[in-house]
């Protein structure tokens, strides 16, 4: 790595972005593993369910690339979680008012309950995992991750000429 390839660049700023990028790439798997083992579902089913139980939504639930965009993730992956919910009984589509062609997500009755089933081990959960951490940290913590997703989503890496690599 060049400096004229990479701009300024600081070998130790590079080792500290490593470390952080290999510690979130843990803590999600270590979340992914937490959820599946302590409360039977992925954090992606959790977050999904969680969108959709939000009081403003109603009945009318959300559409599908509203869901993707909210949540971060691909069209696949929600596809995916959704297919299984629907299996479930936990969402259903359902003809959206603003376009009476289109369909949203939304819970079902069942989803609801089962939501609100989930919510005293949703608390445990999240009491465990925090317990370490003030409630400033916590503030700090949620500023912090906001930042770095931002920033994430403003990158766009420059694409090597097709001219250099002959």
């Amino acid at each position: 790595m060049s400096d004229s390839k990479l701009g300024i660049y600081d070998p130790s700023l590079y080792t500290i972005h490593n470390r952080l990028f290999f510690r979130l790439f843990q803590v999600g798997n270590s979340l992914d593993r937490q959820c599946l083992n302590e409360l039977g579902i992925s954090p992606v089913h959790w977050a999904v369910m969680g969108a959709l139980s939000r009081p403003h939504l109603n009945d009318a639930g959300m559409s599908f690339s509203d869901l993707t965009e909210y949540l971060g993730i691909s069209r696949q992956s929600l596809d995916n979680v959704l297919k299984r919910l629907e299996r479930e009984g936990s969402v259903q589509r359902v003809i959206s008012h603003q376009d009476k062609r289109a369909k949203n997500v939304a819970l079902t009755p069942s989803g609801q309950q089962s939501w609100l089933g989930l919510q005293e081990q949703f608390f445990q959960f999240y009491h465990q995992a925090m317990s370490g951490f003030a409630l400033d940290d916590l503030a700090s913590l949620i500023h912090l991750l906001n930042k770095l997703n931002t920033g994430l989503k403003q990158i766009h890496l420059a694409q090597p000429d097709a001219d250099t690599n002959e």
